[in-house]
């Protein structure tokens, strides 16, 4: 058996339905974990991959959860530990992204913005770390963005720089407890997400950025979630990984 397995382990990823959030899902399943995940608007993506992954052996539970809404990712939380008895492993994945100039941006999309990046990792780690015992793991997703200055971004990248300062404090937080808590900072990523929006050029632009010289895939973003979820990643805590090709 891999030391990596995930066998016995059950999970919760919040927005996990499509791109990186279902990769995740997918790859945390063949792991041998238990998963469930979340999903607001994609309920046709999420009953696919919820059937497709039961077919294949693994347990699964999709839970329809708005991110804003800090009831639903409490009861995500519960529903988690009531089918499969236990929670090792959150990942908060679910984020959106509003872009525009400081003139434009609307504080409606600013409210969004901050309460699924930032107040639903809030929400979804205190209400997880109660179920939590020993080996537990808290994985955020954050961005390589951030590190950029890119205009337009800065709601953004500042909701995921929330992220990475609440990664290594809330780390600290549960000293004591066999629990870590880090962080998964990607660069550009073939998702419907990020393709939104943009021109042909600006995606090729972005592909540049990395020394690889390619957008990353999911799958990619997935692999370093599973690593951090494992046995093998145990001795990383309170640290940001930033999965970008070397971009930054």
């Amino acid at each position: 058996m891999s030391t990596n397995s995930l066998q016995g382990k059950v999970a919760l990823v919040q927005g996990g339905s499509r791109g990186i959030g279902a990769a995740i899902v997918k790859r945390l399943a063949a792991g041998g974990a238990a998963v469930a995940f979340t999903y607001v608007s994609s309920s046709a993506k999420a009953q696919e991959l919820q059937s497709s992954l039961i077919a294949s052996g693994s347990k699964a539970l999709a839970i329809h959860a708005d991110s804003a809404d800090a009831q639903a990712i409490r009861a995500a939380v519960d529903s988690t530990v009531k089918a499969f008895g236990r929670l090792d492993i959150l990942v908060n994945n679910a984020g959106v992204l509003a872009v525009g100039p400081l003139e434009d941006f609307s504080l409606e999309d600013f409210d969004r913005t901050l309460a699924i990046n930032v107040r639903s990792v809030f929400v979804a780690t205190q209400a997880a770390a109660s179920y939590m015992t020993e080996g537990g793991r808290i994985i955020n997703l954050s961005t390589s963005v951030n590190r950029l200055a890119l205009p337009g971004y800065a709601i953004y990248a500042a909701t995921k720089s929330s992220v990475e300062t609440m990664t290594g404090i809330f780390s600290k937080e549960l000293r004591g407890r066999d629990i870590t808590v880090n962080a998964v900072g990607p660069g550009p990523t073939a998702t419907d997400l990020f393709f939104e929006g943009k021109t042909e050029g600006q995606v090729e632009a972005m592909a540049k950025l990395p020394p690889l010289e390619r957008l990353a895939q999911p799958e990619d973003i997935a692999s370093v979630v599973a690593f951090l979820a494992g046995r093998d990643g145990g001795w990383i805590n309170g640290q940001t990984i930033r999965a970008n090709g070397g971009m930054v």
